[in-house]
């Protein structure tokens, strides 16, 4: 059989029932400080982007000051209205998304994974705000993008959809960095975490889940992720994992009616000789050894 190396977010294209990024809008304005603008609210994402000029976002009653390469991200249903308070004006992109399931193009407030954690919190607010560079790639993007919606040239459509595909990779990547930076130093949070990762470990350890499966549940970066986890609880996630794996596995290997690789597959080990080498490790006896020396401790029991 032929192995298919494409990459995983072609899974989630090809897979009706996902939910993908579809731009509602983008627009692209000079306003100076003669522009007005009423409350308003939307049911779909607002993503604004300065170029120029500083402005105040009044955003469900909270301020937020911009200026150039600043990026607000609204969430659905929050009234706000722009202020301008250069001289000079304002020039901002803004665009208009939602998230679309590719089975019944209906709308949803859940977007990519990785975005909604952090943006859909109630922590971050009604509101993200994000500080580029000129040359960063979300920016670059977002340019591009404003030029081919314009574009009638053949493939344009598809060359849009990919380029809406990257910007959202280099936004999660942004908000992850985002959000853990907004965490550092708030121990009760960390703790929260990583909680939440014990416990994600717990009802998930026979599948076959990684580190990075682990650090991506709680929405942050691998090796922030194992340095806090550690400092939590004195283990590593993999070592913690292993050995949740392995206390179940030795229930199991009390009913002699299972296989031994049987055991292995059904507390997430990938093969036995993984399974027996963990095993060994953690406990001193081989799966088999423990197994005589379990039946024989409780002979002498009963």
């Amino acid at each position: 059989m032929e192995q298919d190396n494409q990459p995983k977010i072609w899974e989630n294209l090809r897979n009706p029932s996902g939910y993908i990024p579809v731009i509602v809008k983008t627009v692209e304005r000079f306003y100076d400080t003669s522009w007005s603008m009423e409350p308003n609210s939307h049911e779909f994402f607002e993503m604004v982007y300065i170029k120029k000029g500083h402005a105040v976002f009044e955003i469900s009653d909270q301020p937020a000051n911009i200026g150039p390469n600043d990026i607000v991200i609204i969430k659905p249903n929050q009234s706000h209205r722009l202020l301008i308070k250069s001289k000079e004006g304002c020039e901002f992109i803004v665009l208009s998304f939602k998230f679309v399931s590719q089975s019944s193009n209906e709308y949803s407030e859940v977007p990519l994974e990785d975005f909604l954690n952090f943006v859909s919190s109630k922590e971050s607010g009604s509101f993200i705000s994000l500080k580029v560079s000129q040359k960063n790639e979300i920016i670059t993007i977002l340019n591009r993008l404003i030029m081919e919606r314009g574009n009638n040239d053949i493939g344009s459509d598809f060359l849009d959809h990919l380029l809406v595909m990257e910007l959202f990779v280099y936004i999660s990547r942004a908000l992850k960095m985002e959000w853990e930076t907004s965490i550092k130093g708030k121990t009760p949070k960390i703790e929260e975490l990583i909680k939440i990762s014990v416990k994600y470990i717990d009802n998930n350890f026979e599948r076959d889940i990684n580190i990075g499966d682990i650090a991506k549940y709680v929405f942050l970066s691998q090796s922030y992720f194992a340095r806090v986890f550690k400092e939590v609880t004195g283990t590593s996630p993999i070592n913690y994992l292993i050995k949740v794996r392995i206390e179940r596995s030795k229930e199991l290997i009390a009913d002699k009616s299972l296989k031994i690789s049987d055991v292995a597959y059904s507390v997430g080990f990938s093969n036995q000789q993984r399974f027996n080498e963990m095993f060994k490790k953690y406990t001193g006896y081989t799966p088999l050894k423990y197994r005589k020396e379990s039946s024989q401790k409780t002979l002498k029991t009963d």
